[in-house]
């Protein structure tokens, strides 16, 4: 008499594929509805929390289901392994946020001038929602971002300001940097129009102009309604920057400001929600500046 071996059912591992499941369709919709939608930061990061909790689930199910494959060859290896896949994503994401929570430091303004940052054309105003934060950046987060990224300073460029100027038209554009605010861009337009040649210059050097216009220096701000890290010849842009695959929102400001024959670069970059960028401020920074030498390559300074 032949005996047949019945293998058991792991309902462990069914179960886990489901709650996998439900937490990876959870991601992905709310990252697109994030991304593209009109989803905010706030209610993203909840979604992503909770598809955390399903595919967290999903995961021990599944090593239970697998243990039960190891021991008695119950049915239910593929389910477990395919439980392990949908869980991935929301997991390593949330993975990747802990570890920068942890190694990052607890600031979400960073800017290249630590003394005198650049003042926001218009101050940004979001809904924080849970995302509570400070209001306003202590010296103390200057000493954190200092400590934690020494090499985040502003660019000096031997070239006149229009030049510089071009040169980070070029890298906004090219770092997907949409501009909202401007200030003294006529000061950059102002070189450029003196470069331009009349036509009819050179055909009569003999004749002297009767009247021989006065060039008028700029004018500067007084003392009295001087905005610190603000001056009247400074070129002020800002604009607001998304990351590429969540979408996250940070708000840029960028100060130009022309120096004897030098034109100085700083950079301010903060989060738009919560009390920690996780780093990516920095990155951003490091990231732009590193492109502008790029493009001005031949005139950088110190």
């Amino acid at each position: 008499m032949m005996v047949r071996y019945e293998r058991p059912y792991s309902y462990a591992a069914h179960w886990a594929r489901r709650f996998a499941r439900v937490s990876f369709v959870l991601f992905v919709l709310s990252l697109l509805a994030h991304r593209f939608g009109p989803l905010t930061t706030p209610h993203f990061l909840t979604l992503v929390g909770l598809s955390g909790i399903f595919a967290l689930l999903g995961v021990l199910l599944a090593v239970v289901g697998l243990a039960r494959l190891w021991q008695v060859a119950a049915i239910g290896g593929l389910a477990s392994a395919a439980a392990l896949v949908y869980a991935a994503p929301a997991l390593g994401f949330i993975g990747f946020g802990v570890v920068q929570y942890l190694t990052r430091p607890a600031i979400y303004d960073v800017s290249t001038d630590t003394v005198t940052p650049p003042p926001w054309l218009k101050v940004p105003q979001t809904e924080e929602s849970w995302l509570k934060r400070k209001d306003a950046v202590t010296p103390e987060d200057r000493e954190a971002q200092i400590l934690a990224y020494p090499g985040l300073t502003g660019r000096r460029y031997d070239g006149a300001l229009d030049r510089v100027y071009q040169g980070v038209r070029t890298v906004i554009e090219q770092n997907r940097v949409g501009i909202t605010e401007e200030l003294g861009v006529e000061n950059a337009r102002a070189d450029l129009e003196d470069l331009t040649v009349r036509p009819n210059a050179g055909a009569e050097t003999t004749v002297e102009p009767e009247n021989v216009p006065v060039p008028a220096a700029r004018p500067e701000l007084s003392l009295e309604g001087a905005i610190a890290g603000r001056r009247a010849s400074d070129v002020v842009l800002q604009g607001e920057w998304r990351t590429l695959i969540a979408g996250f929102r940070f708000d840029v400001l960028i100060r130009l400001r022309e120096e004897a024959e030098t034109t100085f670069v700083d950079l301010r970059v903060a989060s738009r929600y919560g009390p920690h960028d996780l780093g990516m401020g920095a990155a951003f920074a490091d990231q732009f500046l590193r492109a502008l030498d790029a493009e001005l390559l031949g005139i950088a300074g110190d």
